[in-house]
């Protein structure tokens, strides 16, 4: 297959080592027809893997098979993973309050719950690059193509690079949609006991990311083999801190968990960057976008971004590139913003409890 665009990328740079940067590594190696353009892997680290659990759609399965041609079964074994079915939620909505969103075909497209710290090992393996352990000042697009700023090194200059550095610092009107009637904020993960065991195989059995309504907000429960991760996600503006660690015990004590690790607290945005990509940095991952973890849209949201980038600029010409980058912007935008709508519809239709969180949510949804 012919591919006009590959000439225009000899040298490629991904900035991050979380979940998408690592998907961009790996998919520039498998996917760029050239075996000796360069591909340097960029990252801190100094900064440290917070290692959550987390949810996928069933897109990652055929996703990670392609990238590190193992066997579904070795893969799932190597993210201490179990095979996700659906999203199991508990006490939303104001008539049917148990209800659970099944992948399709309904029992038999099955997604992963992995770790993520360890997909990033997986995928490291299937990469090919260069690897860079520094502090990343600045990414600039300049003339053809764009430049890498280091704090103790000289200026690299690529022909693409992916920027996989996770959430902007503050958000910009100018360069910023905030989602603002996602009414969530903030994160509180604790690391628990697991609850299924791995044994001599992977695990076959049907498992379901739970999702739990409580008073100030709602509780994701991921089951993997090594330990099952748990998330308490609120809005820090209504409920403080010290409510949600007492709820979050009090639930933990209801479910049977006797003990746990507190993982971290994490602040997030939910917005979508008006310009992710402008033909020679693509921002990707939580870089781009990011919607509260509800529907599990982080990871697919990634696998779109780099999926279209990398074939664009593969399958185009240089000369389509200013006529190119405004296209894939708007779908990527389009689609980010559908994702929170979808996200939105849960909390407009409320909740088993008439809580301070749950008016707020209902009124800005």
């Amino acid at each position: 297959m012919i591919q006009p665009g590959a000439k225009s990328l000899r040298k490629i740079a991904v900035v991050g080592r979380g979940t998408a940067g690592s998907l961009a590594a790996a998919s520039v190696t498998r996917l760029h027809p050239d075996s000796d353009h360069e591909l340097h892997h960029i990252y801190d680290s100094r900064i440290p893997a917070i290692g959550v659990g987390e949810g996928s759609w069933p897109s990652l399965v055929q996703e990670l098979r392609r990238l590190t041609n193992l066997p579904h079964e070795t893969i799932q074994q190597r993210l201490k993973g179990t095979r996700k079915y659906g999203v199991a939620f508990e006490g939303w909505g104001r008539r049917n309050r148990d209800f659970t969103h099944y992948f399709t075909p309904q029992q038999v497209s099955y997604a992963y719950h992995l770790s993520a710290d360890l997909m990033a090992d997986l995928l490291e393996e299937s990469t090919r690059a260069r690897h860079i352990d520094a502090r990343v000042l600045n990414i600039t697009r300049v003339e053809g193509g764009a430049q890498v700023e280091f704090e103790d090194q000289a200026p690299e200059r690529y022909d693409l690079v992916f920027d996989a550095r996770g959430f902007p610092r503050e958000l910009h009107p100018d360069q910023h949609i905030d989602i603002t009637f996602i009414p969530t904020n903030t994160a509180v993960i604790r690391r628990c006991p697991e609850i299924i065991n791995e044994g001599d195989g992977p695990v076959l059995e049907h498992t379901y990311t739970r999702a739990v309504a409580r008073p100030h907000g709602w509780i994701f429960v991921i089951p993997l083999t090594v330990h099952t991760s748990y998330g308490y996600i609120f809005n820090r503006e209504v409920s403080g801190l010290a409510e949600i660690e007492a709820d979050f015990d009090a639930f933990l004590e209801t479910d049977g968990v006797s003990e746990f690790e507190q993982r971290a607290v994490i602040p997030f945005p939910n917005f979508v960057h008006r310009r992710p990509y402008d033909g020679a940095v693509a921002r990707i991952g939580n870089a781009a976008a990011f919607m509260e973890p509800l529907e599990a849209t982080a990871i697919v949201s990634a696998q779109l971004q780099i999926g279209m980038v990398l074939h664009t600029r593969l399958n185009r010409s240089l000369e389509h590139l200013e006529r190119d980058a405004p296209v894939v912007n708007r779908f990527l935008v389009n689609n980010m913003l559908c994702y929170g709508l979808f996200v939105g519809w849960h909390y407009s239709c409320g909740s088993r409890y008439d809580s301070e969180f749950w008016r707020h949510a209902r009124g800005q949804a």
